[in-house]
């Protein structure tokens, strides 16, 4: 961990690790659109998130989404002034910790950026299982192929191939990054139109047909298997209503399922270092409104479409029977697929899955892409290990950080594979990322007190509401959002969402043993640095340079 930059042997430590960081601006406004875009993902998070929601028998989908946004965009606009205030990377390790403190920013954001995130790797990983290789397999008659990706081996390679592809488009560097996520972006929204038009020229007894051939011709299923899925799930607890039913309480019941996906248009924070003009709030602000907002046009869309030609009550119930294990098509129930069953042809169903899977590829990055600028920071920083700010000189790529994010990865998701029992662990996931947020919103709140220096030389200072800084007024309800979610993942008093506190002990120890080791890290590099003569004190409270 020696880790002097300047000056000759003996010689007193600089403040931060080095007088850059190393890192360039390499993204427009544009890419930041893009990775926001894939964060809030429609199909891979979109799709998964919402087969969840039959559990609120009651709630109606399309107004919960319009609420989720409505809100979510306060907390696009709290982080667009943080990050105008401070366009620094690290996101929210670095106003945590210059606004909360070294200790608090530090724990809450390594945390959810560092230890969270590489339980999401074998989510990754089933997402790619059930909405890619699964499909596919079966639409081309592998059914060994599919067999072996739901055994505990195929899992793991699963998971391996996640981690794999990953870490290679990380290491590709930024600009390289970003051309591999807009291909994605813009063939993936040529497949979205193409499922979109099978949706809109079909009706639903054409889909009825379809799915009842495919259905047999793929899986043996009986004959009328679509009657068969509504009938299935009614018997495993879904509770069939009409889909413009609208009471106004069971909404908010549906937000904390949305989080899954929606929750994250703010993703990319944590790069805006390295992204062009960011100091200018228009930009940042943008960037997530519109990738949060386009995105939920579009879900809009295709859950209107699903509604008139595959039929609310079968998505329902197809749900609801798959999780409750008994579905009469034994594959997670993808709209995807089921729409290009419409076509009678394998090699078009085939591609059509294979299009859409870069839904997946775009936004897989995302992964691990926002975790190592985090990590970088807490090292440039001191906190953690030189190495792990090493930058490459040709890609600008923080290779010790990204080795920090793999490593667990992979042994995370072979717990995951071999040791299902496990799994429980991850259920508070979501609601540890959450928190992270929320912790950010804290700091965005106080800021104008805590650290007038640096609200009144930004250009958001002159934003007020009756004399009150906007970005407290922000900051506030972005608060109270996280909060009435936060308590529905813990205190649910039916477990609505299976993360009740007294449900999932498992995952809550979890969590809690990571929150310590988390402080224990940071306690042990404070007095390490302080026999070196580095104060972190001083370091958490100047503004990183860039």
């Amino acid at each position: 961990m020696a880790d002097t930059t300047m000056g000759s042997t003996g010689a007193r430590p600089t403040l931060f690790l080095r007088n850059a960081t190393g890192l360039v601006k390499a993204w427009s406004t544009f890419d930041a659109f893009v990775y926001s875009f894939w964060s809030v993902n429609l199909i891979t998070l979109g799709l998964y998130g919402m087969s969840y929601v039959y559990w609120v028998p009651d709630g109606q989908l399309l107004a919960a989404i319009l609420i989720f946004g409505v809100l979510t965009t306060f907390l696009v606009i709290t982080y667009a002034m943080l990050v105008s205030v401070m366009p620094r990377t690290g996101g929210d390790y670095a106003w945590q910790s210059r606004v909360l403190g070294g200790g608090l920013g530090f724990v809450l954001s390594i945390t959810g950026w560092w230890f969270t995130l590489f339980l999401w790797a074998p989510i990754y990983a089933n997402i790619l299982n059930v909405q890619f290789f699964l499909p596919l397999a079966y639409t081309l008659g592998w059914s060994n192929v599919a067999m072996f990706f739901t055994s505990h081996n195929g899992i793991f390679v699963s998971c391996l191939i996640v981690l794999a592809f990953v870490s290679v488009v990380v290491t590709l560097g930024m600009e390289t990054y970003a051309r591999i996520q807009k291909i994605c972006f813009w063939i993936g929204i040529v497949g979205l139109a193409v499922v979109c038009g099978l949706l809109v020229f079909a009706s639903q007894s054409d889909f009825q047909n379809a799915f009842n051939r495919e259905a047999t011709s793929l899986f043996g299923a009986p004959a009328n298997a679509y009657q068969a899925t509504i009938d299935a799930g009614t018997k495993a607890g879904y509770a069939p209503h009409d889909f413009g039913f609208f009471s106004f309480g069971p909404i908010f019941l549906v937000l904390p399922f949305l989080a899954f996906y929606l929750l994250w248009p703010n993703w990319g924070a944590t790069l805006y270092g390295e992204v062009r003009g960011a100091k200018d709030i228009r930009k940042p602000f943008w960037s997530m409104f519109w990738g949060l907002w386009v995105t939920i046009g579009m879900v809009a869309i295709v859950l209107l479409l699903i509604v008139k030609t595959m039929g609310w009550q079968f998505y329902n119930a197809a749900n609801a029977a798959w999780y409750g294990g008994t579905a009469p098509v034994g594959t997670w129930p993808y709209p995807v697929m089921f729409a290009g069953w419409l076509v009678d042809n394998k090699l078009f169903q085939a591609l059509l899955i294979i299009v859409m899977g870069l839904w997946f590829f775009g936004w897989a990055g995302t992964l691990f892409l926002s975790s190592t600028r985090v990590i970088f920071a807490a090292a440039f920083d001191r906190v953690l290990p030189s190495w792990a700010a090493s930058v490459s000189a040709k890609r600008r790529v923080p290779y010790g950080s990204l080795a920090l994010m793999i490593a667990p990865s992979v042994v995370v998701s072979a717990v995951w594979a071999y040791k299902p029992d496990f799994q429980s662990v991850f259920l508070d996931a979501t609601a540890v990322l959450a928190l992270t947020f929320f912790a950010t919103v804290i700091a965005a709140i106080i800021l104008p007190w805590r650290r007038k220096d640096l609200y009144e030389a930004s250009s958001i200072a002159r934003y007020k509401v009756a004399g009150i800084p906007a970005i407290t007024i922000v900051g506030v309800v972005t608060g109270l959002f996280l909060l009435f979610m936060l308590y529905q993942w813990s205190f649910n008093p039916d477990n609505l969402y299976g993360t009740s506190f007294q449900k999932t002990l498992n995952s809550v120890w979890y969590f809690v043993a990571t929150y310590v080791v988390a402080v224990v890290i940071y306690v042990a590099a404070r007095i390490y640095r302080s026999r070196q003569g580095i104060d972190l004190t001083r370091i958490h409270h100047e503004i990183p340079v860039e």
